[in-house]
């Protein structure tokens, strides 16, 4: 079993920091640990996302399929920490979908970052394949 990641200040009462009011471990938690797959594009979008605010670069390359993931992926290159996730729509990647898109809205103190997000499910678990910044 592995350990939890660090979870910041502004998360101390335990909440996930993907903004759904669970606490973390039974939320995001359990996908980053590995403990259990995401079922839709969204958790998997949400736990993404959690991961990225924890610094977890280990789960987010994990879950980007291989011919898409970066060879020099870094979890916060602009050093700005998202402070706010905002789900705008979600098309597909229910729990029996092949493919879905998730777009969002990621806050962080200088602005929003927006995305559209494809995902894929393959070998039963869902991964991110690529997105468009807007």
């Amino acid at each position: 079993m592995t350990d939890a990641p660090h979870i910041p200040q502004r998360f101390a009462r335990g909440l996930c920091p993907c903004g759904l009011g669970m606490p973390y471990d039974t939320c995001c938690g359990r996908f980053i640990s590995g403990a259990s797959s995401a079922p839709t594009a969204e958790a998997l979008m949400r736990s993404r996302y959690s991961a990225y605010v924890l610094g977890d670069g280990a789960y987010v390359a994990r879950t980007w399929a291989d011919e898409t993931r970066p060879t020099d992926l870094q979890v916060n290159p602009a050093g700005e920490p998202f402070t706010r996730l905002q789900v705008v729509s979600v098309s597909g990647g229910g729990p029996f979908d092949a493919e879905g898109t998730v777009e969002f809205a990621a806050h962080y103190p200088g602005g929003v970052m927006r995305e559209r997000s494809r995902f894929e499910r393959r070998a039963g678990s869902w991964v991110y394949v690529d997105g468009s910044v807007r």
